[in-house]
């Protein structure tokens, strides 16, 4: 395979983001099922494929850029370039790479799922797919991914507010620390590359779907969130200052005398990840057991200055 920074059109410099970009356009430019009149497509699909299977991972990418492996991913040996004598990654028809996920992002937009051996390559051999396993493609099973595993977990919404770390318990019973991506949304999958099923070579993915852990402080309704914050009888009709918890720590808040606890009180930006708001409900709560100083007080109350609360 030629250079595969050439191959994509990129720098050595370029970043992993630059490098994706790049591939996403060529992956959509020579897809076979975009070009079915053109017989070189299908050499630079794959092509653009193993190229971004060396760049899009970091170890094979700083071995290639020390001169430890070629372009094709083989090690170098003076004298001896063992390449010659393999027949699996020629064509690009190698089984787990990580480009499977882009392409996967476009396909829809083709009409149909790729094909898998129902038509004929350039070379009248049978039709590339990037999707098929070792065994199904051209590289003859030289190297076959192990299968991908799925793993649920929860996180508060302080773990997912501030993106932490959260431990995730693997079904072999090992335990992961798994950094949440920043504005993480309910449901998210995230995907931990070769902590999936062992493999000819290749280990698969572990793909974690993370989930809001119930909060005991926060109900969520979008990005705002709400919380109840009980007050004394006293504090309410005097006014006073209580602490609201937010997702970045309590915070003082002000109630004026004669706060009307109806209504909630809205703290802008201290919703999930600063993009909502917090509303706080205040809650009135009267002392346990009653107390006959408070009932005589409400008493003259209702009989000298009742007030209309409802129509």
């Amino acid at each position: 395979m030629r250079d595969p920074y050439t191959v994509l059109g990129v720098p050595r410099s370029a970043s992993e983001k630059d490098i994706k970009s790049a591939y996403r356009k060529l992956a959509k430019k020579h897809h076979p099922d975009q070009n079915p009149d053109d017989p070189t497509a299908h050499g630079k699909f794959a092509e653009a494929n193993n190229a971004y299977e060396l760049l899009n991972d970091a170890e094979k990418r700083g071995q290639y850029d020390r001169g430890e492996i070629d372009a094709d991913g083989q090690p170098k040996f003076g004298g001896f370039n063992p390449g010659a004598q393999r027949g699996g990654r020629a064509g690009g028809a190698g089984a787990g790479f990580s480009a499977e996920d882009i392409l996967k992002e476009f396909m829809s937009g083709f009409g149909g799922q790729p094909r898998g051996g129902a038509g004929r390559g350039p070379t009248g051999g049978a039709q590339w797919d990037p999707f098929a396993g070792a065994a199904g493609g051209a590289g003859g099973g030289a190297r076959m991914k192990g299968e991908d595993i799925v793993v649920n977990a929860t996180a508060s919404l302080e773990e997912a507010h501030k993106a932490a770390s959260i431990s995730v318990r693997m079904p072999s019973g090992k335990v992961l620390a798994v950094k949440l991506p920043e504005k993480l949304e309910e449901g998210q999958q995230i995907r931990l590359k070769g902590q999936g099923s062992p493999g000819m070579g290749e280990s698969g993915d572990a793909l974690v779907t993370v989930r809001f852990a119930k909060s005991k402080q926060f109900r969520r309704d979008g990005a705002d969130l709400r919380t109840d914050v009980p007050i004394a009888l006293y504090e309410a009709v005097l006014g006073t200052k209580i602490r609201v918890p937010t997702l970045d720590g309590s915070v003082e808040l002000n109630l004026p005398p004669g706060v009307d606890t109806a209504k909630s009180l809205r703290l802008k930006g201290k919703g999930l990840y600063g993009d909502g708001d917090l509303y706080v409900n205040l809650k009135v709560v009267l002392p346990p057991g009653g107390d006959p100083d408070l009932e005589s007080l409400m008493r003259f109350w209702r009989d000298q200055k009742p007030y209309k609360v409802r129509d």
